[in-house]
């Protein structure tokens, strides 16, 4: 009896360990889809069909941009925390996989942008008049009231500075250069596959406000676009096998996306761009995030000893003894002047800091979030007219932001689709009225209109010649820390030794720039299918 229940056992383990390793004979192997075939019947792409994915397009990065393959890592500080600031405690986080720019936006690339901008909305326009001025970097950020300097005339407009950082720009601008960024990269993958004409710019087709390559206007189908594209061509480069305009048209929208959409890094992807632990590790342990300053130093040959990134030594100590120079830039240095990180990303550790996309609070709340951490999400809805189409913004109807110089900043171009906000999740969760200064008891019957961030709001009036005048606000606040507040990562020319850790963050107002602030791009990544390596 004893043998018989022994048998028994053994022939259920058995079975039970064949059926968890595949045994069981309905097991298949993974690695993908294909030959795919929808529960409608039809295989995707059929030219008697209706419904077109279009080409899968390999993934390759823009020019001038970083993949970086996502993974989970330790944000924050791990040094000691002198400034007592305790905003950056260490805290476990995933990231996605994206793509970063290899360098910071430089003068000439922001130079290409405001060109663009005064040639199709030309400031002699009186509708068009704060677009330009408006996206233009503040220039007397170099300005020192006990200090001779003659960047303000010379640093973005001059050749010679061509490829160093841009700065005096708001976060503001450089989120709607992102934008421009996005629009004019797609125009350029069109024209090198003749969707579009490649004279578009010197036959003076797109001169006309309103009226240039947006990809709104390219993803709807809008009948503007009929005079810059080509749709035989587009068609073909599609992969719409279908004779039938209706069901092109309809299918347009998903193979129009050539060039992913520019924004600024989240501060999670920046910190884990900078940090480059994937080349740090053995197999799947990484060998540390310590930054450690003297491996920043040169070790052989003529950099020997001389520290290769790009900030302040000590009190009146930029560059360095003369003829014997620590980093040898006594302000901002070439983007690509000191060798970049182990992912080919230059810039991380000094030169400029840089705008990340996230409103700035002192907690990250990775309780509520773990993956992909971002605070400022703003959900938008195209608005449409009464007819369905949507509503487009006229040179009558351009909104603008208010930077703190008092110049305008256009929220959308004319010729952009209009949008409105459906919902604002930058105040979610990010404090309440018992952690607040005010707390004395209970909450207020208000308490969900209280905001603990309740620094200074600007405010503004016009003057008789229509010059933007600043207000002083004189509610009573308990905090610097506002809605307008960005964060920004990373050291400058002008930060000591303590700022180049990627860990460490701080928070600037949105609209305002600042001499040793830039910024650089971003764009969405899919994951490389890639085989497991040691380092």
């Amino acid at each position: 009896m004893k043998k018989i229940r022994l048998f028994s056992i053994i022939t259920l383990s058995a079975t039970m360990f064949l059926v968890s390793c595949g045994g069981g004979g309905n097991s298949k192997r993974g690695g993908g889809t294909k030959g795919f075939v929808s529960k409608t019947g039809w295989k995707p792409n059929e030219k008697d069909g209706w419904f077109f994915s279009g080409k899968q397009q390999k993934q390759k990065g823009w020019p001038g941009m970083v993949y970086v393959e996502g993974g989970t890592f330790t944000m924050g500080l791990v040094e000691d925390n002198v400034m007592h600031d305790w905003n950056n405690t260490p805290r476990r986080m995933q990231v996605s996989s994206f793509f970063i720019g290899d360098t910071e936006i430089t003068n000439s690339e922001y130079r290409e942008y405001t060109t663009w901008l005064k040639f199709v909305f030309p400031s002699s326009d009186p509708s068009f008049k704060h677009i330009y001025t408006g996206a233009l970097p503040d220039t007397l950020v170099w300005n020192n009231k006990l200090s001779r300097n003659d960047y303000a005339e010379t640093y973005f407009r001059s050749p010679e500075y061509d490829y160093y950082p841009v700065v005096g720009v708001s976060w503001l601008q450089a989120t709607k250069y992102c934008d421009w960024l996005t629009d004019r990269a797609n125009e350029k993958a069109l024209m090198r596959q003749g969707v579009i004409s490649k004279d578009v710019y010197s036959a003076d087709k797109a001169s006309t406000a309103g009226a240039t390559f947006n990809m709104d206007k390219f993803k709807s189908n809008d009948a503007e676009m009929d005079a810059y594209v080509d749709k035989e061509k587009l068609k073909k480069r599609s992969g719409i096998k279908t004779a039938n305009e209706k069901i092109a048209a309809a299918n347009r929208g998903s193979t129009s996306g050539l060039v992913e959409k520019f924004r600024l890094p989240t501060e999670v992807e920046w910190e884990f761009a900078a940090l480059g632990l994937q080349k740090e590790r053995d197999y799947n342990n990484y060998l540390g995030k310590n930054t450690k300053i003297d491996d920043l130093k040169g070790k052989k040959g003529r950099n020997r000893g001389m520290y290769l990134e790009n900030f302040k030594m000590g009190r009146g100590d930029y560059s360095g003894v003369a003829g014997w120079k620590n980093d040898g830039s006594p302000t901002t240095a070439d983007v690509k002047q000191y060798p970049s990180n182990d992912l080919g990303i230059f810039g991380m550790y000094g030169n400029v800091a840089e705008w990340v996309a996230d409103i700035y609070r002192p907690m990250i709340d990775e309780e509520f979030s773990d993956f992909n951490y971002f605070r400022g999400n703003v959900v938008k809805q195209t608005v449409k007219n009464e007819d369905g189409t949507y509503k487009k913004i006229t040179n009558e109807d351009i909104k603008y932001d208010t930077l703190a110089d008092g110049r305008l900043s256009y929220k959308g171009l004319p010729g952009e689709y209009e949008r409105k906000v459906l919902e604002d999740n930058k105040n979610y969760r990010d404090g309440d009225y018992q952690s607040s200064l005010d707390a004395g008891g209970s909450a207020p019957s208000d308490s969900a209109a209280f905001s603990m961030y309740n620094s200074v709001k600007p405010k503004f009036i016009v003057d008789k010649s229509g010059n933007v005048v600043l207000q002083k606000e004189k509610t009573k606040a308990t905090t610097q820390i506002s809605d307008y507040s960005r964060v920004v990562k990373g050291g400058s020319w002008l930060d000591s030794a303590y700022w180049l850790d990627p860990g460490q963050r701080r928070f600037k107002d949105q609209t305002k720039g600042f001499g040793w602030i830039g910024f650089r791009v971003a764009q969405d990544a899919k994951n490389s299918k890639t085989k497991r390596t040691k380092r």
